[in-house]
């Protein structure tokens, strides 16, 4: 459901994408509305869901998480309680950083971070293969990224 967004709006949701840290002061500057309507319009706006968190995005090899691997995932059997159970882990585990719940021949698609191959060998063996109903796994390193971007075009 897509919500009806003035200027003001889209103005905080672009600079905030751009900037999660400005300050409400800066903010306000940046749009033209006072410090107290621009904070309204950004409660308004975490209350409404459409945004859901401020995070710091980290370099990945910068703090040891040099390797990324996109992980093909199916499950069986095929039912509610088995995909839930392994959502359930997907979630309780932090390598574990996008979960997808795709078409096509794979059930899943999961982001995976580690250190290095051995790493991500053992997480494979020792973790995810014991998740409930992981039937088969196919994985793709990645070379290199990119681009690489939590950025939304707000029209």
């Amino acid at each position: 459901m897509s919500l009806d967004l003035d200027r003001y709006d889209k103005e905080i949701l672009d600079i905030l994408q751009k900037d999660a840290a400005i300050s409400n002061v800066d903010l306000s500057k940046k749009i033209g509305l006072s410090t107290s309507a621009s904070l309204s319009r950004t409660k308004r706006l975490k209350e409404l869901g459409v945004i859901i968190q401020r995070v710091t995005i980290l370099d990945e090899t910068k703090v040891g998480l040099g390797m990324v691997a996109f992980t093909f995932v199916n499950l069986s059997p095929h039912n509610r309680a088995t995909a839930n159970e392994f959502i359930a882990r997907v979630k309780e585990t932090s390598q574990i950083l996008e979960c997808y719940n795709i078409t096509g021949n794979w059930d899943y698609l999961l982001k995976i971070v580690s250190k290095d191959i051995a790493s991500y060998r053992n997480f494979i063996m020792d973790l995810l293969m014991e998740f409930p109903g992981v039937n088969k796994i196919d994985t793709n390193l990645v070379l290199g990224t990119d681009k690489l971007s939590y950025y939304l075009p707000i029209e």
